[in-house]
């Protein structure tokens, strides 16, 4: 009985890049998908190609920016991850024999594709990032994930606090990458400021308190906007925003309405300038119950502003409390509201802030070094 020919990867050439499929459950713009622009920018191209290819179709994806920047972009299957015709397509993109190295980027499909791929002769070689923490995942997609890890030729983690929630055997497999943006880019987002404000009807002097977050159950909006009422009984001319779409946005809404906070906290939706936005903010804020690395608040960083947030997942890594902004408790609405008065009312202890913010942030996010060291463990993994 004859062998179905192996899948994957071409005969390697000096000459010919090495070719990478990035697979993602869906391609809406997040922290995720940003980071994955920034690589087909920041990357290089001589050296290897890449493509894309997502289970799940998403308003505002970053589908056609990939593609701008050269690289394909594919929706496999019907757009429904239960429906098993994606696999079907992965392997046929696997099985032509052009792809050298599989990179993946959300849980459930990668556990899925590692354990087909296990089974059908593969040679493709597999890297994964987990880019959140493993006690958020649903516990069907957390034990598929766990029996499949093993498979991985090279796993990466997005920050400290993300690795330190696998289990113990598998930790000690998983690589740290602090990953990072395109500063140059972000800071052109300053000269926006006037413009934005305008735009939005605020006045120059006004403290404008913001976040770029989708409306979704992990970024506890309604922790912030329980905040934001308390803040305006002290400081009415405030002004809040918030960038971000999801599914949570009614019932946000609603809520709003029910603490009356009028048009001095304003839902702005997507945006993409979004870090134009940023730009116009004086003051950065998240109330996450769990993040990964943020990508926002790199950006906000970068921007020079200063932060008040939640002390949740990765953000510690990134924010120390008292030298880029103000860290509290996990769904502590007394301790952010007291963070976030104290920082609206000390205009000296918002510039130091935002001068520290900017200093780790230029120092330590940058897509071009995240980008160079994934590259780096595709070519170690390659040599394996």
């Amino acid at each position: 009985m004859s062998q179905s020919p192996p899948i994957g990867p071409r005969r390697y050439e000096a000459d010919t890049p090495t070719a990478v499929l990035w697979l993602a459950k869906g391609l809406g713009k997040g922290g995720m998908e940003q980071l994955l622009l920034n690589h087909a920018r920041a990357g290089n191209r001589t050296a290897f190609s890449y493509r894309a290819a997502y289970l799940v179709d998403r308003p505002h994806s970053v589908v056609e920016d990939l593609r701008s920047e050269g690289v394909p972009v594919q929706r496999l299957g019907s757009g429904r991850i239960m429906d098993p015709r994606w696999i079907r397509d992965l392997l046929a993109e696997l099985k032509d024999g052009q792809i050298d190295i599989l990179h993946i980027h959300s849980p459930l499909p990668g556990a899925i594709a590692r354990l087909v791929l296990s089974v059908a002769n593969r040679h493709v070689k597999v890297v994964v990032t987990e880019h959140n923490r493993w006690d958020r995942y649903t516990p069907p997609t957390r034990w598929v994930n766990r029996a499949t890890f093993g498979l991985n030729d090279a796993a990466l983690a997005v920050s400290a606090d993300c690795r330190s929630t696998m289990p113990a055997r598998i930790q000690a497999r998983v690589r740290v990458l602090e990953h990072g943006i395109d500063a140059d880019v972000v800071l052109k987002s300053l000269d926006q400021r006037q413009r934005v404000r305008e735009h939005l009807g605020i006045s120059a002097d006004a403290i404008v308190v913001g976040t770029v977050a989708n409306l979704r159950e992990q970024k506890n909006y309604p922790l912030m906007l329980a905040t934001a009422k308390r803040a305006l009984a002290e400081h009415p001319d405030v002004v809040f925003l918030a960038v971000g779409q999801g599914p949570l946005e009614s019932s946000l809404n609603l809520l709003h309405v029910e603490l009356g906070l009028g048009d001095r906290f304003r839902f702005l939706g997507f945006r993409s300038d979004a870090s134009d936005v940023m730009a116009a903010l004086d003051v950065f804020m998240l109330s996450s119950h769990h993040e990964g690395l943020p990508v926002a608040l790199m950006e906000a960083m970068t921007l020079g502003l200063p932060i008040v947030s939640t002390a949740v997942g990765g953000i510690p890594e990134m924010v120390t409390d008292d030298h880029e902004g103000r860290l509290v408790a996990d769904g502590s609405e007394r301790e952010l509201t007291q963070a976030l008065i104290e920082v609206i009312e000390d205009a000296d202890l918002r510039a130091r802030y935002g001068e520290q913010s900017r200093a780790t942030a230029l120092e330590r996010f940058s897509a071009a070094t995240a980008t160079a060291a994934v590259e780096a463990i595709y070519r170690e993994v390659l040599r394996s």
